[in-house]
C-alpha cells in the first residue's frame, strides 16, 4: 500500500511543473475566448460576459475584407516555408552527408548568421528591393526561402547526420546519384524535421507584422496588418471585445496548422526518424 502511494506521489510531483506551466500557456488565450464573448461595455470591468456575444465575430469578419486578407497570408506563409523548408533540406544534406574542402568553415558561417539580427539587414534588403521594384509584392519573400534558413539548415544537418552509411552506398550501387538519393530516402524519411521547420517558418511569415507594414500595401497586405488598425468605433475608438475576437479568428489556421503537423513530429519520434 505504501508503495502504491510512493508512486502516486512521485507521480503527482513529476507531472505539476507540467500542469503549472500548461495553465500558465494557457491562461492568455483563455482570457482572450472570454473576452471575445463580452459587451464592450464590459471589457475591463467584470470576469466573465453576462451573455456571449457571438456577434463580435460578426463584426471581426465585416469590418474587414477578413476572408481576402487571410488568403494572402495564407499564400505568403505557405510559399514561403514551403520553399524555404525544400532549400534548407537540400542544404542540410549536403552538409551531413558530403564532405568537400571547407565544409565545416563553411557550416560555421552559416551558423554564425543566426547571431546576426534581421533587422540589421533589413535597411540594405529595402534598397535592393526597392530599386528593383519589388516592393508590394511578394518576391522579397520568395527570395528570403530560395536563401534557406540558418535555423532549418541546422535542424536539417543535425537530422541527416544520424543516418546509417550503409544507405547512401546501398543507393549508390545501385546507380543512384545524389539528388536521387536524397528525394527518394532521405526526404521521405525526414518528416518530422519537415514538420518541425515548417511550423516555425510558417509562424514566422502568419504572425510578422514589421515587415508586410514595409514592404506591402494595399490590397496585397496581410492580415496582421490590416487587423492592427481595422477595429475601431466611427469616432476611432478602438473596439476591444471585437479585437479579441479577430484574433481568436486569426491563430485558428496556426492550431489547425500545428495539429496536421504534429501528427508526423510524433510519427518520427516514435520510427527514430527512419522508415522500415
Amino acid at each position: 500500500m505504501s508503495r502504491r502511494r510512493s508512486t502516486a506521489t512521485d507521480a503527482t510531483l513529476r507531472y505539476l511543473p507540467v500542469l503549472v506551466a500548461a495553465t500558465a500557456f494557457a491562461l492568455p488565450l483563455a482570457w482572450v475566448v472570454v473576452t471575445s464573448l463580452k459587451k464592450q461595455s464590459e471589457f475591463g470591468s467584470s470576469l466573465l460576459p453576462a451573455a456571449p456575444q457571438l456577434a463580435n465575430y460578426q463584426l471581426a469578419l465585416s469590418l474587414l475584407d477578413f476572408m481576402k486578407f487571410a488568403t494572402n497570408s495564407l499564400v505568403l506563409s505557405s510559399s514561403y516555408a514551403l520553399i524555404v523548408v525544400m532549400v534548407s533540406a537540400l542544404v542540410g544534406y549536403g552538409f551531413a552527408r558530403h564532405r568537400a574542402p571547407g565544409r565545416g568553415r563553411l557550416f560555421m558561417l552559416v551558423l554564425a548568421t543566426l547571431m546576426v539580427p534581421n533587422l540589421v539587414l533589413f535597411v540594405p534588403q529595402f534598397v535592393i528591393f526597392a530599386k528593383l521594384g519589388l516592393t508590394n509584392t511578394y518576391w522579397p519573400w520568395i527570395l528570403w526561402a530560395l536563401g534557406g534558413s540558418p535555423f532549418a539548415i541546422f535542424l536539417f544537418r543535425q537530422f541527416f547526420a544520424t543516418f546509417p552509411r550503409e544507405l547512401d552506398d546501398a543507393a549508390e550501387v545501385d546507380g543512384a546519384g545524389p539528388l536521387r538519393i536524397f528525394f527518394q530516402i532521405y526526404l521521405p524519411s525526414a518528416a518530422p524535421a519537415l514538420a518541425a521547420s515548417a511550423i516555425f517558418m510558417f509562424l514566422w511569415v502568419w504572425g510578422d507584422y514589421l515587415y508586410p507594414i514595409l514592404l506591402l500595401n494595399g490590397d496585397n497586405t496581410t492580415l496582421a496588418v490590416k487587423m492592427s488598425s481595422a477595429y475601431v468605433d466611427p469616432r476611432g475608438n478602438p473596439l476591444q471585445t471585437v479585437t479579441m475576437a479577430g484574433v481568436v479568428l486569426y491563430v485558428l489556421p496556426l492550431i489547425a496548422f500545428f495539429a496536421a503537423a504534429n501528427r508526423f513530429i510524433v510519427r518520427g519520434i516514435v520510427t527514430t526518424g527512419l522508415k522500415g
